[in-house]
């Protein structure tokens, strides 16, 4: 049995930035390989990662991550320094660069990550081209998404 486009990024998930789908309208979706040292991938594979208030900044026809908390297992070797804010650099083809940079110089765009999976024994990085919210966006947001956990109790208790 084939599997599913999604399947792959969800059994190998590390990571999602879930605060992101609260505070900005994602416009667009790519997916970026990312330049990791050792311990990193190490601490990955525990699932030590925050992205908190992270984000991916343009520089130099690069795309560099910003603000990312990889925190180094206790094991991590004793000659290596492990900066865990280090940033790190995004693997995406020039053709994706450009299209991120027009996406970003529109007005109010940012580029943001949502989330972190293992693809093919290598670690993705899908970015979301975003928006931020206005206060009453968010406010609707809340407001749909407990009115779907009350529908769902509502169907349940039929």
């Amino acid at each position: 049995m084939k599997p599913k486009a999604g399947d792959s990024e969800e059994k190998g998930r590390i990571a999602e930035n879930r605060k992101a789908r609260f505070e900005y309208q994602i416009d667009e979706r790519i997916e970026a390989g990312i330049a990791l040292l050792g311990w990193e991938v190490k601490a990955l594979r525990q699932g030590r990662i925050a992205f908190a208030d992270s984000y991916a900044l343009l520089k130099n026809g690069e795309v560099f991550l910003f603000g990312a908390q990889i925190t180094p297992l206790i094991s991590a070797s004793t000659h290596v320094i492990a900066d865990k804010l280090r940033t790190r650099k995004l693997l995406l083809h020039k053709t994706e660069i450009v299209k991120l940079v027009h996406a970003v110089e529109r007005k109010g765009f940012t580029v943001i990550p949502l989330s972190m999976y293992w693809k093919n024994h290598k670690v993705k990085l899908q970015l979301g081209v975003a928006k931020g919210k206005q206060l009453h966006d968010k406010r609707a947001t809340e407001k749909e998404r407990d009115w779907q956990r009350e529908k769902a109790r509502l169907i349940r208790a039929h």
